[in-house]
């Protein structure tokens, strides 16, 4: 049967773009194992990536500027927000929406099949699994979430802390790790111990072990638990000519040298709504020839991060925040951004002492076999 516009894939990325879909008054179904199922993540965002239409219900916390520590600490005057993630699953209901309670098993043109055995046909299909299991450089996380009164003496009157590195490494030669503490709204906060990018990335198991060393011992009263664990690039090195449009995490959203992918999602979300609702390839407009620069830019900023040696990552991360807000939006968000993202590699290299730079120029030169071939 014909489906309209199907979209594999429940998570952030996937249903925004059917709950904006069927605003536009185009025909929707959502495939899904479990379409229903409560999202538990954490997410976060610079605010100025926000599209207009997010309702308020869907945040938990907003913060006017963040902390970051290399040697020193210092703060980022960039707002920065917080999910409700369950508010901001519900925000984007799926009235109208067609849903269906299967696993996709594999897509062929229009064609969608199913686990159950069930073929969908639509107009058109956009593939927003995540980014399906592929060997690259993964970004993991161990978390806590705690009260004001346990977060209060780490913040130290900070409102959040984006990243601090100090006392983050077991040697000189151990991958580093930084602490990342956010408000969750209601008076809880989350501190996780998190490896920013790593081929093969820390385990939880000794994440866990530096958070509880960084705080001195885990606090009495911890209210849950939070695991992180994803790979930090797409599906494929090249999205665009991919003979599926894949939507977020799935299809190279993500900044790879940061992890963040949702909040570029939600702000793309209605570009692919008017290219499908037109009938166009939403590929054509969401990768232009800048976008593509940006993407592959990024790839290289990522084997030349993962290169660095701890003391290395933390002069790179001071020189970046170092850099005027305007510089960072231009690494951290512009995704077609490709004179703001040169302009910012080049302050930051520039920075940087002689040694790093030449570990960041020998990886940026580089291509790991796990980023695919660029163009």
């Amino acid at each position: 049967m014909n489906s309209g516009v199907i979209v594999a894939g429940a998570g952030p990325a996937g249903r925004a773009l059917a709950h904006r879909l069927v605003g536009a008054g185009v025909a929707v179904t959502l495939v899904d194992p479990s379409p229903d199922r409560v999202w538990r993540s954490t997410f976060a965002c610079w605010s100025d990536e926000l599209p207009d239409w997010i309702d308020p219900s869907a945040i938990a916390a907003r913060t006017e500027r963040v902390g970051v520590a290399g040697r020193d600490l210092e703060e980022v005057a960039r707002g920065y927000t917080v999910f409700d993630t369950p508010g901001l699953q519900r925000s984007l209901s799926l009235d109208r929406v067609a849903t269906v309670a299967a696993r996709v098993v594999e897509i062929d043109g229009a064609r969608v099949h199913l686990d159950d055995g069930t073929v969908l046909t639509g107009d058109a299909v956009v593939d927003s699994r995540g980014a399906l299991p592929h060997d690259a450089p993964r970004q993991t996380a161990y978390g806590i979430v705690v009260g004001a009164r346990t977060a209060g003496p780490i913040l130290a009157g900070h409102e959040a802390m984006l990243m601090d590195w100090r006392g983050g490494a077991a040697d000189r030669r151990s991958l580093p790790s930084f602490l990342y503490v956010v408000p969750l709204g209601g008076g809880e906060y989350l501190l996780e111990e998190t490896c920013l990018a790593g081929y093969p990335a820390l385990g939880l198991d000794e994440l866990e072990r530096r958070l509880a060393a960084r705080l001195g011992g885990m606090p009495t009263e911890v209210l849950r638990v939070e695991h992180v664990d994803f790979p930090l690039t797409g599906s494929s090195p090249q999205p665009w000519r991919d003979p599926t449009f894949r939507f977020g995490a799935a299809g190279g959203f993500k900044n790879p040298t940061t992890g963040y992918s949702v909040a570029t999602s939600l702000m793309c979300t209605d570009a692919v709504v008017d290219a499908l609702a037109a009938g166009r390839d939403p590929a054509v407009d969401l990768w232009p020839s800048s976008a593509r620069a940006v993407h592959n830019l990024r790839l290289r900023g990522l084997s030349a991060l993962l290169r660095l040696s701890p003391s290395q990552t933390i002069a790179f991360f001071e020189a970046f925040f170092a850099m005027p807000v305007a510089a960072q939006r231009s690494y951290l968000s512009g995704r077609d951004d490709l004179t703001g993202t040169m302009g910012a590699m080049t302050r930051v290299i520039t920075a940087v002492d002689m040694r790093t730079r030449a570990v960041v120029a020998r990886g940026a030169m580089s291509t790991p076999a796990w980023a695919g071939d660029t163009d």
